[in-house]
């Protein structure tokens, strides 16, 4: 049998305006993409709990 290549892999998305704020704590969420359609960075808007609003959230490493 052949190894398989999985397509979905996890990744960690982290708030762009909390790191540049400076305030204490990070916002950062786990989520799947599939990398052969998706094969560059993700971005979405996300809750950030501590600044109270919707912002966007990077994907990171």
């Amino acid at each position: 049998m052949a190894k398989k290549k999985e397509n979905r892999v996890q990744v960690i998305l982290e708030c762009t305006e909390h790191k540049a704020s400076g305030m204490p704590g990070m916002s950062r969420y786990i989520t799947t993409k599939n990398k052969k359609n998706t094969p560059e960075r993700l971005e979405l808007r996300k809750y950030n709990p501590i600044l109270k609003r919707y912002t966007i959230h990077k994907e990171i490493k």
